[in-house]
Formats: C-alpha cells, structure tokens, sequence
C-alpha cells in the first residue's frame, strides 16, 4: 500500500520528535495541526506563526529527513493536488425550514465533523485499527469523563460481534493499577478529548513502556496521547458549545466494529446467535 505525503511527513516528525530541540518540536507541532495548510504557506509565514527563526525552520525540515522546506512543500501540494481533483461532497449541509435555529445549527455542525473525519482518516489508518483489534487477545478501552461511556460502548459493541473487550474502570482502582494486568498481546484503546485528563494520557504512557498496541481516539493531530499511540484515529468533535460533539465518534464506533464483524462473519454470527437465545431464556424465566 502507497504511503502519501501526508502519511510519510506526519510518520518522519512522530520519528525523529523525541530528539529534537525546543524550538524545532514548536514547528514540529505545527506542522502536524496544519499539514494540509503546508503547501500554501512560506517558510517565512511558518517561522513567524511558531515564534522561530527561518533557518530554524530549515534545520527542522533537515532533521527530520528532508533537504529543505521546499522538499515538503512540493510533495504535499501535489499530493493535495491529486485530492482536489477526487473530493467529492459527503453528505450535504441540510436546511429544514419547521426546525428551530439551534436545531439546524448542531445538525450541521455535526454533519461537518462527520465530513471532515472522513477527510481526516485515511482508509490505511483505519484498516490498520482494525487489524489491531482483530489479532488482540484482548481489548481494553479506556477514558475520563465523558470519554468513559464512548469507551464503554466501544467495548460493548466490539463483545456484541464477538470480540473480547472491557472497559477500564475508574473508582477504587487507578488506570496504572489495572494496567498491570495486560498481557503481551493485549490491546488498549483510549479516548481522550479536551480536557485531555492526565491519568489517561499517564495510561498510554505506560503501555508504551510496556511496548503494548495502542490506539488513541481523539481530537486533534498533536493531542497528547497521539505521540504513544501504534495508531491514531483524529475525530473531529467540534461543538457549538464548550462541550465536545459525538456524532462523528459514534460514526468511528459503529464503523470500526461492523468492520471487525466483516472480518469474522461467522463469530459474529454465532455471538448474535447466543445473545438472542440468553435473552430468550431470560424472558422466559421472568414470563413477560
């Protein structure tokens, strides 16, 4: 499978971020957040947007694996070039004169971060998730907050087709605590939007210690449970208020566990199977 652009400059800076100096990881993080806005801006524009130098800029690009700026530049526009040409509209904006404002509003912001995480997550980046989760001895999904419950029903839905999955949770027992339970062929899937809570961010900090599959749902390119995650599945949850919005992330869910059912019609079959003949045992037992 061809990597593109995109893929191997965002692979390139996640590579080489570890040892770079202060002033070049601020223009690494730029460039992560506005990959696509690469190809339309100067080397001068970057430098003064992170609060650094021109040759800072350059030597950041050198560090990484590139003769220069222009390097990057070229092979990102072209690659956007190519995309351009291909884009089609996903689901169009939507206008229903007997709703209210506010219902129209948070309709289409919703259906836009449903458009832009479809732009957003490239088919490799999914494929790549879900063949984690398919050779995972077991899963575990992880979050603070709200992000619990997205965890909780990943992990319900994955156990619906048949997969082993469990949620994290969060009481008497810490994340570190539980965390000493994973074997080696474990993974852990952790959600982790703004506020990003720093003991889940402390999780996947760990797992990568322990040299565990991680996958990070989340937000943004550069968020920090990004820089420990295998795989990182960016969901836009842009809200008009100061909450985030999940219907972009229920439409991952949904998606990453119909795929992992496609993969295995048969077990998935069989657990539907066994879910239909215990609730028709328990509806017996209760005579309703």
């Amino acid at each position: 499978m061809n990597t593109t652009p995109h893929a191997e400059l965002e692979q390139q800076i996640r590579q080489h971020y570890a040892e770079l100096p202060r002033n070049q990881r601020l223009v690494a993080d730029f460039f992560i957040t506005n990959i696509e806005k690469i190809a339309f801006l100067t080397v001068h524009s970057i430098a003064r947007q992170t609060g650094s130098s021109v040759a800072s800029v350059v030597r950041f690009c050198q560090s990484i694996g590139y003769s220069g700026f222009g390097e990057i530049r070229e092979a990102v526009s072209t690659h956007l070039q190519d995309k351009l040409l291909n884009v089609q509209e996903r689901f169009p904006l939507i206008h229903q004169p007997h709703l209210n404002g506010t219902f129209n509003s948070v309709a289409n912001q919703d259906i836009q971060n449903i458009n832009e995480t479809l732009a957003t997550i490239r088919e490799e980046t999914f494929t790549g998730a879900v063949d984690l989760i398919v050779r995972a001895q077991r899963i575990y999904t992880a979050g603070l907050g709200i992000s619990n419950l997205l965890a909780q029903i990943l992990a319900y839905q994955l156990m619906q087709v048949g997969i082993d999955a469990h949620t994290l949770r969060h009481d008497c027992v810490t994340f570190p605590e539980q965390a000493l339970l994973f074997k080696k062929r474990d993974l852990v899937i952790v959600f982790s939007f703004p506020p990003y809570s720093r003991e889940t961010i402390e999780l996947a900090q760990m797992v990568n210690e322990k040299h565990l599959h991680l996958i990070a749902i989340t937000n943004h390119p550069s968020a920090p449970a990004t820089f420990c995650a295998d795989i990182s599945l960016i969901v836009k949850s842009v809200n008009l208020l100061y909450t985030n919005s999940f219907a972009a992330i229920s439409v991952l869910i949904n998606a990453l566990t119909t795929e992992c059912a496609r993969r295995d019609t048969r077990n998935a079959q069989q657990m539907l199977e066994d879910l239909n003949r215990i609730a028709h045992e328990q509806k017996l037992v209760l005579n309703i």
